[in-house]
Parts: structure tokens; C-alpha cells; sequence
């Protein structure tokens, strides 16, 4: 078996205060990654996270992040998969990545959400509805309902999965860079 990641993010801002209040759960954000580093990680979010405005598919960046949120807070865990499931999603998000200026955030399904009403515009997702999409379409099926209505907070209370970190951006980064230091890239430990 092999695995992958995924990472639930809190972040400060205005818009992630809305979504906070609107699915109750503090992490508002979510990202696939290949490796337990997410040096390659990819999500539906803010093209620069400094600028809320512009957002679609794009690579997880962390030290753009914590240079933008230097409080960011994550939550990682792993999920099994097949190494063909896996090789074929590594394929699958490259291939997104290389024409990702064609897909968007999806912004007119939020009230849908409310609504707890399925929408589905074109190349244009949340980063949850993305990412609930993207796993199912690769085998990977987490939930019974729309993918257009899957929130963080799914992700969130979803149960079948190990925990390897959950704390502040800043530590995951430095225990990572003090394990290669040290010659390994095992990952940070689930402390909680």
C-alpha cells in the first residue's frame, strides 16, 4: 500500500472567518499532498496567499504561506491507496497543474452549500469539492453525498485515517528541516 496526504489548514483572514462561522470547524482549508513533507501538495485555493482575491488550482507553497500566515495551523493525515491509484493521481494533478489557469473557485456554489443543494459550474471548484471529486474519480471514495456539498468540516470529523501532525505551520516545517538535517525524511509524528 501506499499513501496519501491530506492537509486541513486554518489560516487568519476575513474570508476564512466566514467560512469558519459558516462549517463550525476551526481548519477552513484543505490539500492533497503526494509525501508527508506536501513538498508536492496542490489545492483550490488563493493563487498567492497574500492576495484573496485570485484563486483556482495551484501548488501548496509553505514557506509562501507561513510568510503570508505566520500563525497558519495545520492538520495532516494519511490515507491508503494503491500504487496505481497513486502514480495515477501524481499524473492526473500534473497534468491540472499544467493548464491550471483554466480552473477556477468556484464562488456561486457556496450559498449551494448553505442550501445543501448540488451545483456544479465547469472547472470551477472549492477546495474541498475538489479534492472529495479528485479521489473519488481515482478510486478513493470518502463520502456519500454530492461532492459539490462536501466542506473541510467533512474531512474534518472523517474518521479513517492516521493523524501524523497537527500544530502550528512553523513547527511541521522545522522538525522536518531538522529531520533532514539529520538524514531522514520520516515525517512529524502525530503528538496529540
Amino acid at each position: 500500500m501506499e499513501k496519501i496526504y491530506i492537509a486541513l489548514v486554518d489560516t487568519p483572514g476575513l474570508f476564512a472567518n466566514i467560512i469558519r462561522l459558516t462549517i463550525h470547524r476551526e481548519y477552513i482549508h484543505v490539500v492533497l499532498g503526494l509525501d508527508e513533507t506536501l513538498s508536492e501538495a496542490y489545492s483550490f485555493g488563493r493563487r498567492n496567499p497574500q492576495i484573496p482575491f485570485f484563486s483556482g488550482f495551484e501548488k501548496e507553497n509553505l514557506e509562501r504561506i507561513i510568510d503570508a500566515f505566520p500563525t497558519a495551523r495545520y492538520r495532516i493525515y494519511s490515507l491508503d491507496c494503491t500504487k496505481e491509484q497513486k502514480i495515477m493521481m501524481q499524473e492526473k494533478l500534473h497534468h491540472l497543474y499544467k493548464h491550471r489557469f483554466r480552473y477556477h473557485y468556484c464562488v456561486w456554489g457556496l450559498p449551494y452549500i448553505l442550501l445543501q443543494k448540488p451545483f456544479y459550474q465547469k472547472r470551477h471548484y472549492t477546495c474541498s469539492s475538489f479534492l472529495a471529486r479528485f479521489l473519488e474519480e481515482n478510486g478513493i471514495r470518502l463520502f456519500e453525498k454530492h461532492f459539490s456539498l462536501i466542506t473541510p468540516a467533512d474531512f474534518y470529523d472523517y474518521k479513517k485515517h492516521d493523524i501524523i501532525f497537527e500544530g502550528p505551520l512553523k513547527e511541521f516545517l522545522r522538525k522536518g528541516t531538522e529531520e533532514e538535517d539529520c538524514g531522514t525524511v520520516k515525517g512529524v509524528l502525530y503528538e496529540g
